[in-house]
């Protein structure tokens, strides 16, 4: 047989046959950091131009997956190109270090003795992990063969990183963007502390179940031309939205009812009354109520009519207007649901649109009349002081005593438990640190920016517009403790809120020799400058702020830590996966436009969808 091999005529080369990647990688690599190949090619590079990919940081928990590789070696190949194209194109590492997802491993390793540490241990075992994690990933993001400052990234953890931060937040004070308002969150009454989802159990719980009556203002002379095609009889008297709850402690915060526009709501006759039900849901309601013998007048759909009526609400004076909302679903009640903005998600947001386009006069308020025991305060008058769970049955009663109640029953179900106490949880709208899109035109400002920047591809452009124009205030506070904190302070005397830009200096100037850990550590009158007074009242004492600052303002901020004080600003390329329209590009833009009044990069690029 023929040996072909000797036929060919092949170059000559000591190059092994096989690659032999993988002894051959590392020993390369090795060879590369002992050379210092990095700092070379850099120290050469100082007279060129220079080109700053700015490098968004990656979440300090987990080994890296092959979304992490992609995004690294993606970023590698542009700082690379751009160096051999005769730029000088450093390359700084970072990682985002706060946060709860790193809270809640650490609370779930400590098990049951998280119940013995103290807020400063818990931040000791969380700065570990985070620690522990950076080195992971550093050593298998360099094992990719990718150039950097290894040994120099930045971490939102440092002490220098956390007073940027904190001046960072100062500016925005400053600019007087910053404002604290009422939102939702999940409450313990029991440990008084807010939860955050991931903490919380579901479990079952007896809750009561009610259908209360809210009686239409409109004379049904009126309703008539309103609705044609409903035959309102001649002797009816009251007209009454009927809504169906398990929580009848939060009737005393209602301020609207809400309706779906395309579900059918029928108006049925029962006696001298008349009761507004989605049709799907009346045989139910009436043999939950025991009304018998009802008769259907007409049905109209929720879009045919009811928006703004108004209806009585049955627990404080005022009336409730109806409202109409997506999230009401035929599962069961009556299809009409009782809107209490401090005590509900998706009420809140649906407040908050109706008071974006309302006259002053038709804004409805976030109310939630709750201590942080979980105890009705003064506003309600019949019930105060009174555990909320407690005083549900007492509830139940007076609305019968009042003729608001058409039937009442109890129902079982899977409700959310706090994972500390297992007590049940209520959502209750707390004082949140927030700033206004609105204020300073900050969402205006933030629109024509995203016109004058480059985005690759272009579709970008559409989905971070969308999002920046539709977005509600932004929420800076999270009830944690892995994070840094809002240095803010609220006046004993008359509950006035401190956030004063001296004030935040002296703090981050703290901050920057001891780091956040001091916050926790000392007390309001330690923390505060000396002579420190109430504007409001002239007092001299004060509580520290709880909550700590949402992470997407961390990390947004990097360009202020990393980017500024050497010089690279305004940097050139933001790299990062099409998720960041809504994630690091989104918190950037707003802190960029509103402490330089300008995006922190020319170009945004995405890798992938």
């Amino acid at each position: 047989s023929m040996d072909y091999k000797a036929t060919l005529n092949l170059p000559k080369t000591d190059f092994p046959m096989k690659a032999n990647l993988p002894q051959r990688e590392p020993e390369m690599l090795a060879w590369w950091e002992q050379q210092k190949l990095y700092d070379q090619i850099q120290a050469m590079g100082q007279a060129r131009p220079r080109y700053v990919l700015h490098d968004g940081p990656p979440y300090a928990n987990g080994r890296i997956h092959i979304g992490h590789a992609l995004n690294k070696v993606l970023k590698d190949i542009i700082v690379k190109s751009k160096t051999m194209a005769g730029f000088q194109a450093p390359y700084v590492p970072g990682w985002d270090c706060h946060g709860l997802p790193i809270e809640h491993q650490v609370m779930k390793e400590l098990g049951e003795k998280k119940k013995d540490l103290d807020v400063s241990a818990i931040r000791k075992l969380c700065r570990a992990y985070a620690q522990k994690y950076v080195d992971f990933q550093r050593e298998e993001f360099k094992r990719l063969g990718v150039l950097g400052e290894w040994d120099h990234p930045y971490l939102t953890m440092t002490s220098s990183y956390e007073a940027t931060i904190i001046r960072e937040f100062g500016k925005f004070v400053e600019q007087g963007g910053v404002y604290k308002g009422l939102k939702p969150v999940l409450w313990c009454t029991q440990d008084q502390t807010a939860l955050a989802e991931a903490e919380v159990e579901y479990d079952d719980h007896v809750s009561p179940s009610v259908y209360v009556k809210f009686p239409v203002v409109t004379s049904p002379a009126v309703l008539a031309k309103t609705f044609p095609g409903v035959t309102f009889p001649d002797g009816a008297k009251l007209v009454s939205v009927v809504i169906w709850t398990t929580t009848p402690w939060t009737l005393p915060a209602n301020q609207a009812v809400c309706l779906h526009r395309d579900i059918d709501y029928a108006f049925a006759q029962v006696g001298d009354e008349i009761l507004i039900i989605a049709e799907k849901l009346l045989e139910a309601a009436a043999k939950a109520c025991k009304f018998e013998g009802y008769r259907v007048l007409g049905v109209k759909k929720g879009g045919e009519g009811f928006a703004g009526l108004e209806t009585q609400r049955p627990l404080s004076t005022g009336l409730s207007p109806i409202l109409l909302g997506d999230f009401v679903t035929l599962d069961q009640g009556t299809g009409c649901v009782h809107i209490a903005p401090g005590h509900g998600m998706e009420d809140y947001i649906l407040v908050l649109n109706h008071n974006a386009n309302a006259s002053p006069g038709e804004r409805l308020e976030i109310v939630a009349p709750v201590d942080n025991g979980g105890r009705f305060t003064d506003i309600v008058k019949e019930f105060a002081g009174q555990h909320v769970f407690k005083a549900n049955p007492k509830i139940v009663d007076y609305l019968q005593a009042n003729g608001r109640l058409l039937g009442h029953g109890s129902l079982s179900h899977s409700y959310p438990h706090c994972w500390r106490c297992k007590s049940p949880v209520i959502f209750r709208a707390t004082e949140q640190w927030f700033v206004s899109m609105e204020k300073n035109d900050l969402r205006k400002a933030a629109l024509a920016e995203i016109e004058r920047v480059r985005w690759i591809p272009s579709y970008g452009r559409d989905r971070i517009f969308g999002m920046i124009e539709n977005r509600p205030d932004w929420c800076l506070s999270r009830q944690r403790v892995w994070g840094v904190p809002i240095p803010g302070f609220t006046c004993e005397g008359c509950r006035h809120v401190l956030a004063d830009p001296v004030v935040i200096e002296h703090i981050a100037t703290l901050m920057e020799s001891k780091g956040a850990d001091v916050w926790f550590e000392q007390s309001a009158a330690e923390l505060l400058p000396d002579g420190t007074a109430c504007p409001q009242c002239g007092g001299a004492t004060f509580e520290k702020e709880r909550d700590i600052l949402d992470v997407w303002f961390e990390s947004g901020v990097s360009y202020a830590a990393v980017a500024k004080p050497k010089k690279w600003w305004p940097t050139d390329l933001y790299l990062e996966g099409s998720d960041q329209h809504r994630g690091w590009f989104h918190s950037a833009l707003l802190a960029g436009v509103t402490t330089d009044h300008r995006a922190p990069a020319g170009h945004y690029e995405t890798s992938h969808d």
